[in-house]
C-alpha cells in the first residue's frame, strides 16, 4: 500500500515504492498501532543523507524485512527537514538512550508515541558491534509480546523525563560585553592551529562562530578574532570541502584538514557561509573571500534555484549510490579532458595525486595556492566543469524550506547590497515573494513547499525568525516598506504564539496551537543552523531599530538574551548566533540612515560607502527623507539641500555627515 505517493517531501517520495507499508506521521497511524496492539517503527531521515540511503537499500527495500515490519509494526516515515519538531522530540530520546544521535534515526514507540528503544543506522546483519536490523525487530517484538506492560511503563517514564528536561531553564546570566569577551577567549583557546576551525574529524564549518569573531574584532579590535576567522575561512575555501569548479560548500569534512567532504551541499550551510565570506571581503578587501562570495552566490542561483524562484534544500551526498562520483578525479582523467600539459598542470594545482586523497585512487580538488596563470586556470576550470557536467549528477532535494530560504534571502540581499550586485538582491526578492505568497496560509507560515504546492506542516520558530531576518535584510537593501511590514507581521505572530506567557524571554519551537507531541520542544543551542530562539532574537534586535514598535521588540530580545549568558560563556561554539546578536546589541545596534534624492550620486556614494564599511550587525537604510513606511528615515532631513548620513548607536545619534570621510570617522573606523 503506497501512502507516500502524494507527499511533498522528496525524502518520503524516495520511499514511496518500498515494500514496507509506510505511513506519514498522522493520528491515523497511531490509531492503527493501538487497534492492532503493535509498536510503531519511526524512521526519520532526509533526502541528502548518505546512511539513510544505505539503510533504505539494505533493509527497507528488502522483501523479507518488509514482510516482518508490516506484520509486527506500524511503520512511520518522517522527513526531519519537513518536521523538525518531531525530529527534535525523538532525537532527544535517542541521545538520552545512546549518548549520541544522527540520521537515519530509528525509534520504537508505543501507540501513544512514547519511545522505548532508539538508535540510528542498523545494518542488515550484525557487524561493528551493531545488531542486525531484523535481529533488532525480533527482539522488540518479543519484548512487546512477552513483557508489554513493562515496556509501556518504561516508555512512559522516559517520556516524562524528556518532558521535564524540555521545560528546564538556564540560570539568568546577561550576555553583556564582558561575557562576549570571555566567550571570544574561550573560542580562541579551542582553535586548531594546524588546519583552522575547531575540533577534530569530522569538522564542520563553524559559520555562526566565524561571524561572531568578525563582529567581535570590529567592536574590540581583537587581532586574534580576525586571524582565526580569516585563517579558517581560507583553509575551508582552499580545501576539498569547497567545490573548486562550481562554487559552494559541502556539508562537512570527514577529516580535520578540510580535504575530503561529505559531499551533500545544503542550502543552509551555503547561505550562512555566503553571508560570512561577504563580511570578510568587506572587512579585509582580500581577493579570496570576494571570489568565494561570487562563486557561492553563483552556485545558489544556478544549482539550487527552483522553477518557482525559491531555493531548493540540498544536493545529495551520493550520485547513483556512490559518494564523490560526480566530484572526484584521477590524474588520468584530468589528462583525458585537458591533454597532457594542462592535465599535469591541473593535477599539481588541484592536489590530484597518483595515490589519491579520496577513494580508489581518486582525489578531491583542492586549490591550496593561487594559480600562476589566471587565464589558464579559467580555461582549465571551464573545461573540467563542462566534462563534469557529462557525469551522473547528484539528485536535488527540491523542497523549499521557509527558514533556509530566509537565510538565503538575507545572505543574497546583504551581500548584493554591500558588493554592488543588484541581481542577487533581485533574486532574494523573488524568493521572498514566493514564500510570502505560497507559505503564508490563513496568516500563519507553513514549513515547506515543493513544485509550487505548499505542505501541510506548520512552520516552527526558526522559520519565523529566519524569514523575518531575511525580509529585514531585503528591506535594508532596497528600502521597500512592504518587506519591513511583512517582517514585523511575522515577528508579532511569533511573539504571540511561540512565547511563554509565564516566563518572559522563553520561546518554544512550536506554536501554542500546534500538534501536541510528547513534549513541546525548545532548543537553545545553535548547531548547523541557528536555533529558533536565537534566530528570533536576532530578528527582534534588527526590527527594534527599523520599526516604531514602542520598545516591545527590544524588550523581548533583551529578555531572551538575559537567559542565555551561561550557555554562551561555557559553550560559545554552540551559541554562535546568540553571540552575533549580542555583538550587535553591544554596539547599540549601530544605525546608518542615508537620506537624499535617489537620482543624486552623492546619496549613492554615501549609501555604498556605508554598506561597504559598516560593521556586521549595523542597520543601513537609504531613501528620501520621511519615506512612507520607513521609520528610520523619519525626521532625517537633507543637510544644506543635499544628502546626509545619520549615525545612531541605540538611542543616541551623532550629527549628520555629508561625506564618506566624515561617515568613516563617525563610525569610529580607520579611513
Amino acid at each position: 500500500m503506497n501512502r507516500l505517493a502524494a507527499a511533498t517531501s522528496p525524502y518520503l517520495l524516495q520511499h514511496a515504492d518500498n515494500p514496507i507499508e509506510w505511513w506519514e506521521w498522522s493520528e491515523e497511524a497511531f490509531a492503527e498501532a493501538a487497534e492492532r496492539d503493535v509498536p510503531v517503527l519511526l524512521s526519520v531521515g532526509y533526502a541528502a543523507c548518505h546512511w539513510c540511503h544505505v539503510m533504505a537499500h539494505e533493509s527497507f527495500e528488502d522483501e523479507a524485512t518488509a514482510a516482518q515490519v508490516n506484520a509486527e509494526f506500524v511503520a512511520i516515515k518522517v522527513d526531519r527537514e519537513e518536521r523538525p519538531d518531531i525530529d527534535a522530540v525523538y532525537m532527544a530520546a535517542t541521545q538520552a538512550m545512546t549518548g549520541q544521535g544522527g540520521w537515519p534515526m530509528t525509534c520504537f514507540l508505543t501507540p501513544a508515541g512514547e519511545p522505548f528503544h532508539c538508535g540510528t543506522y542498523y545494518p542488515p546483519t550484525s557487524r561493528h558491534g551493531l545488531p542486525g536490523f531484523r535481529q533488532l525487530l525480533d527482539a522488540v517484538t518479543t519484548a512487546w509480546r512477552e513483557d508489554g506492560a513493562r515496556v509501556r511503563g518504561a516508555a512512559g517514564e522516559i517520556a516524562a523525563r524528556l518532558a521535564d528536561n524540555a521545560g528546564m531553564q538556564l540560570p539568568p546570566a546577561p550576555l553583556g560585553v564582558d561575557a562576549l569577551d570571555r566567550a571570544a577567549a574561550a573560542v580562541h583557546d579551542a582553535f586548531d592551529e594546524a588546519y583552522g576551525g575547531y575540533g577534530g574529524a569530522p569538522k564542520f564549518p563553524p559559520s555562526m562562530t566565524l561571524e561572531f569573531l568578525l563582529r567581535h574584532h570590529e567592536r574590540t579590535g581583537s587581532g586574534e578574532s580576525l586571524r582565526q576567522a580569516a585563517v579558517t575561512m581560507e583553509r575551508m575555501a582552499r580545501g576539498g570541502m569547497y567545490d573548486q569548479l562550481a562554487g559552494g560548500f559541502a556539508r562537512y569534512s570527514v577529516d580535520a584538514g578540510w580535504v575530503v567532504p561529505h559531499f551533500e551541499k545544503m542550502l543552509y550551510d551555503n547561505a550562512q557561509l555566503l553571508r560570512g565570506y561577504a563580511h570578510l571581503a568587506r572587512l579585509t578587501g582580500a581577493a579570496l573571500p570576494r571570489r568565494v562570495v561570487e562563486e557561492t552566490a553563483g552556485f545558489l542561483l544556478s544549482d539550487l534555484r527552483t522553477t518557482e524562484r525559491g531555493f531548493a534544500s540540498a544536493l545529495d551526498a551520493d550520485t547513483d549510490g556512490v559518494e564523490g562520483l560526480t566530484y572526484a578525479w584521477t590524474p588520468a582523467q584530468l589528462v583525458d579532458v585537458l591533454g597532457a600539459d594542462d592535465g599535469k598542470w591541473a593535477a599539481e594545482l588541484l592536489t590530484v595525486t597518483a595515490a589519491g586523497t579520496f577513494e580508489h585512487g581518486s582525489s578531491t580538488l583542492q586549490l591550496l595556492g593561487d594559480p600562476d596563470d589566471e587565464q589558464r586556470w579559467a580555461d582549465v576550470r571551464g573545461r573540467l566543469l563542462a566534462a563534469r557536467a557529462l557525469r551522473p549528477q547528484p539528485a536535488c532535494d527540491d523542497k523549499v524550506v521557509t527558514a533556509w530560504n530566509g537565510m538565503a534571502i538575507a545572505a543574497l540581499a546583504e551581500a548584493g547590497a554591500a558588493l554592488d550586485r543588484p541581481g542577487w538582491v533581485a533574486a532574494a526578492a523573488e524568493a521572498a515573494e514566493l514564500i510570502m505568497r505560497l507559505h503564508v496560509v490563513d496568516g500563519r507560515l507553513r514549513r515547506s513547499s515543493r513544485g509550487g504546492v505548499v505542505g501541510t506542516a506548520a512552520a516552527v520558530l526558526e522559520d519565523y525568525g529566519c524569514l523575518a531576518d531575511g525580509l529585514l535584510a531585503l528591506h535594508q537593501a532596497g528600502g521597500a516598506a512592504r518587506w519591513l511590514e511583512a517582517a514585523t507581521g511575522l515577528l508579532d505572530v511569533a511573539l504571540r504564539h511561540f512565547g511563554d506567557p509565564e516566563r518572559p524571554g522563553v520561546f518554544h519551537d512550536t506554536a501554542d496551537d500546534a500538534e501536541a507531541l510528547l513534549h513541546r520542544p525548545r532548543e537553545l543551542t545553535d548547531n548547523a543552523t541557528p536555533c529558533g530562539s536565537s534566530a528570533l532574537t536576532s530578528a527582534l534586535v534588527t526590527a527594534s531599530v527599523l520599526s516604531h514598535d514602542g520598545g516591545h521588540y527590544r524588550a523581548a530580545a533583551d529578555a531572551a538574551r538575559h537567559g542565555i549568558g551561561t550557555l554562551a560563556e561555557k559553550h560559545p561554539r554552540f551559541a554562535g548566533h546568540w553571540l552575533t546578536a549580542a555583538e550587535a546589541v553591544a554596539r547599540g545596534p549601530l544605525q546608518v540612515a542615508v537620506t537624499g534624492s535617489a537620482s543624486d550620486p552623492r546619496r549613492d556614494a554615501l549609501e555604498r560607502h556605508a554598506r561597504h564599511i559598516a560593521p556586521g550587525g549595523t542597520v543601513v537604510v537609504a531613501g528620501v527623507p520621511d519615506a512612507e513606511g520607513v521609520p528610520l528615515l523619519a525626521d532625517r532631513p537633507l543637510v544644506a539641500g543635499g544628502p546626509a548620513a545619520y549615525v545612531c548607536r541605540g538611542f543616541v545619534c551623532d550629527r549628520p555627515v555629508t561625506s564618506t570621510e566624515e561617515l568613516t570617522a563617525t563610525l569610529g573606523l580607520q579611513p
